[in-house]
């Protein structure tokens, strides 16, 4: 039987072994498991596709080793390359006994094909990235092709980014989409959010957060209370993982 997964670490609820297992369920896929592999340390992916595992033939990655997987791999797609990070894995496994693994970032195509949703390129021409990890580094090349000029946000000071204390209720003003890239407020710390001026977002922004557990998360609820249109990561994912799919099948 095939086998493929999500790695990353820690691993709880997972939205990818549901939605998968549902999908092959539906459409009466068979040949094909789909499991989680919660691994502490970067350092034991290889062990999921060894001499012994050559079942194993993709997976999906995600916090924190969208970027921390890269060395592993032989070969990038053109959009994991420039975003400098990966949330999807093919794996083949060569008559030699040697490995190629291919890393693909779907994330950006998710991303980019629900903001349109709401987007409007008059009004939402100026972002705020807020985090700076592997989903970050994806929404931030979705937003230089779409033109949207970005400031990344994160807790420290750094050349590529502006930390929360420089943020001023003026800047949220003009910063007109907002993205939410960091696990502040996923569940179960619902009372959390990334600490932004909200008294700066009014009827013309436009909130997205990358969280889909819970529905609605305090970041996109104070959004929404100040008139904002909001926006929460699930169909960004589903878009991703039916990607992901395609990328699988094709290379079998």
């Amino acid at each position: 039987m095939k086998k493929l997964g999500l790695v990353g670490y820690p691993l709880g609820h997972s939205f990818s072994k549901k939605y998968y297992v549902e999908k092959m369920e539906k459409e009466n896929i068979g040949g094909i498991d789909y499991d989680l592999y919660p691994i502490p340390n970067i350092e034991d992916f290889p062990n999921l596709y060894n001499e012994e595992n050559t079942d194993f033939v993709g997976c999906n990655v995600t916090i924190p080793y969208k970027q921390a997987v890269m060395p592993y791999l032989q070969e990038l797609s053109e959009e994991a390359r420039q975003i400098g990070a990966v949330n999807c894995i093919t794996i083949q496994h060569l008559p030699s006994g040697e490995k190629k693994l291919v890393g693909y970032n779907t994330d950006a195509y998710g991303f980019e094909e629900s903001l349109k949703k709401y987007w409007n390129p008059d009004k939402h021409n100026k972002a705020l990235v807020l985090g700076n990890g592997g989903a970050a580094k994806a929404v931030l090349f979705v937003l230089k092709k779409l033109n949207v000029q970005a400031q990344l946000v994160s807790r420290v000071n750094s050349d590529s980014a502006i930390s929360y204390e420089d943020l001023s209720t003026e800047m949220i003003a003009e910063h007109r989409l907002i993205i939410n890239c960091t696990p502040l407020g996923t569940f179960p710390n619902v009372d959390a959010c990334p600490p932004i001026p909200y008294d700066g977002v009014g009827e013309n922004h436009y909130l997205y957060d990358l969280i889909y557990n819970p529905e609605e998360t305090l970041f996109l609820k104070q959004g929404r209370t100040q008139g904002a249109l909001t926006k929460n990561g699930l169909e960004m994912l589903i878009l991703q993982a039916d990607k992901n799919w395609e990328i699988w099948q094709q290379a079998k």
